[in-house]
């Protein structure tokens, strides 16, 4: 039994090791400073990077809305996508547990009892009587090479997949309802404004048509002032049929149908920039990104594949063994001259099969080549996502400043067309002009305001979303039965490091 044991302990295939980070130091190739303010009320504080700070777990209530924390919550409890998840992971849990089974003997009982009666024969008169029998059948196959190891790894890295596409479905859902909140709030904005511009424009026709009356202007400057308020007036529907669509798109995500809008808005003056932004170091970007790890969970079980595989090309040894009795009364059942017992040890190998365990263990290499390929690819879109999200939350501090000025410059232009209108120096079309700069001003410095608070949640998201400090899963996504002691998730190669060897990291880096 101590060879058997020994025996055990050999694993065959590579074992798994997490891919080393990126070597970098930072995300873009200059440092990252202070971005600028704006004279406009939620921006007058520029916004700061911290380097190797760590992200909130509820960033959205950085903002410091009630509303949008509302929503947050509701979205979370209610969207069937993140119950879809949480199943998900426990049935990739339960099926991890369920491969556990192949390291234990199976053992199997039965017992039975036969009515029979047999024919006459000669002067032998037909007979009737009664069989009771009873089994214990027991196999074994030992795992003296650990494919069966291996095929248990293989399943709990892809619980482990399950687990980081449950964050992620998290990170997507959240960074969606804050992000469409936002963009409904910009809409809201923009549709104010524009009816501000309209009842200003309505005015001003109706004063110029009271001097078409009076004779003191010609019927063009009536003309001109209708065609540029029906022009801003054409542009309304547009934004009320987006602000609509967006509605609609904020209440799918909150669980809810379009028909149970509730009218819950965000304002987007009410909002406030966080100040302090967090810039994960490069080396702890790999251990917060969900997608990063699912797709080191998917490298995780290519790389057991591949042992399993192995382990199917080495001799298989089976142990069995048969435990029965029978006899006509039951009282007879146990007794010694009734009882048949049998062991056997079999090993099997394939000697010839066409080339099948060895394509298939090739196939199993490959596919860990290119899941290998893939993280890569992942880690690198993470990086960008990164880089994009610093880049434009520098440019949106600076592209707000310039709109607001811009803003401020075309009113000021449009009042002294206005006024240099009253007193002959320019002509109606002047005016016409000013109002349509400013009307477009406005809006623009609309959307560069919502543009600052939708590339901060977009920082959020590509930094994790601070999943590993706080706690997602629920009871729906724990197995019923807890793992055993022969794999279970701690016994698994080091790929279940979650907040504490994220915390652990960063000690280390500083």
């Amino acid at each position: 039994m101590s060879t058997f044991l020994a025996l055990s302990g050999c694993t065959v295939g590579p074992d798994f090791k997490i891919p080393y980070a990126p070597d970098v130091s930072g995300y873009t190739n200059d440092g990252l400073g202070k971005t600028v303010g704006s004279t406009v009320s939620d921006g007058r504080q520029a916004q700061r990077f911290v380097m190797g700070s760590d992200v909130n777990p509820a960033w959205w209530s950085l903002f410091q809305s009630k509303q949008m924390n509302a929503f947050v919550e509701e979205a979370i409890r209610n969207h069937p996508d993140v119950a879809a998840a949480q199943y998900a992971l426990r049935a990739a849990r339960e099926t991890a547990i369920a491969e556990q089974g192949g390291l234990l003997p199976q053992v199997s009982a039965s017992a039975s009892s036969t009515r029979e009666r047999t024919a006459a024969s000669g002067s032998s008169p037909a007979s009737i009587y009664t069989l009771h029998n009873a089994s214990v059948d027991v196999s074994y196959t030992l795992d003296i090479f650990g494919g069966t190891r291996r095929q248990i790894e293989a399943k709990w890295a892809a619980a482990e997949y399950q687990r980081f596409e449950l964050e992620a479905t998290y990170l997507s859902l959240t960074a969606n309802v804050v992000t469409s909140a936002l963009t409904d709030a910009s809409l809201s904005a923009q549709i104010a404004a524009t009816q501000d511009i309209i009842r200003l424009q309505r005015d001003q026709l109706q004063r110029i048509q009271q001097q078409f009356n009076l004779g003191a202007v010609p019927a063009s400057d009536v003309l001109s002032q209708q065609s540029t308020l029906a022009q801003t007036e054409a542009t309304l529907p547009s934004l009320q049929k987006q602000r609509a669509q967006t509605r609609n798109e904020l209440m799918a995500y909150l669980g809810r149908l379009p028909s149970q809008d509730r009218g819950e808005s965000v304002r987007l003056a009410d909002l406030r920039l966080p100040q302090a932004l967090p810039v994960s170091l490069p080396s702890a970007l790999v251990r917060q990104r969900p997608d990063i790890r699912a797709a080191e969970a998917t490298l995780h079980e290519a790389t057991a594949s591949v042992g399993v595989s192995i382990a199917n090309m080495l001799p298989q040894i089976s142990l069995s063994g048969s435990y029965s009795t029978s006899a006509s009364t039951p009282s007879d059942l146990f007794s010694a001259n009734s009882i048949a017992w049998s062991v056997a040890g079999s090993v099997t190998q394939k000697l010839l099969d066409g080339g099948t365990l060895f394509h298939t263990k090739e196939a199993s290499v490959a596919t860990f080549e290119q899941d290998l390929a893939k993280y890569k690819s992942t880690v690198i879109s993470a990086f960008q996502d990164v880089a994009n999200s610093l880049r434009a939350i520098q440019y949106d501090a600076k592209a707000l400043q310039a709109q607001t000025a811009a803003e401020k410059a075309a009113q000021a232009s449009l009042t002294m067309a206005e006024e240099q209108y009253k007193t002959g120096a320019v002509d109606y079309p002047t005016v016409s002009s000013a109002q349509q700069t400013y009307q477009n001003a406005v809006i623009s410095r609309v959307k560069a305001q919502a543009t600052r608070y939708t590339d901060t949640v977009a920082l959020y998201q590509s930094l994790g979303g601070g999943w590993w400090n706080r706690q997602d899963e629920t009871a729906l996504s724990r197995p019923r039965v807890q793992p055993g002691r022969f794999a279970g998730p701690d016994s698994v190669p080091a790929t279940n490091a979650t907040t504490t060897d994220i915390k652990n990291k960063k000690v280390q880096e500083q």
